[in-house]
């Protein structure tokens, strides 16, 4: 419950932030290459339980892309 409540400093859950997190390590450890997400993805859940369709809202969210990652008819509701 706590994994969803935004922080009073920025905004982000814990969620997004574990993401962003491992994005940044990821790239490091991979010296500035791009990251997929499906490694993205294999790493947060080490940290936090979330389920792919909310992983890639979280994803579209922080990068700002107009265009959803998911179809409506790829989530699950």
């Amino acid at each position: 419950m706590l994994d969803d409540l935004p922080d009073a400093r920025d905004g982000l859950t814990r969620k997004e932030r574990v993401v962003l997190w491992v994005l940044r390590h990821t790239e490091r450890e991979r010296k500035g290459r791009g990251v997929r997400a499906a490694m993205l993805y294999g790493r947060a859940i080490e940290h936090v339980d979330m389920s792919i369709e909310e992983f890639m809202r979280i994803v579209e969210r922080l990068s700002a892309t107009s265009t959803p990652l998911l179809t409506r008819s790829q989530q699950r509701r």
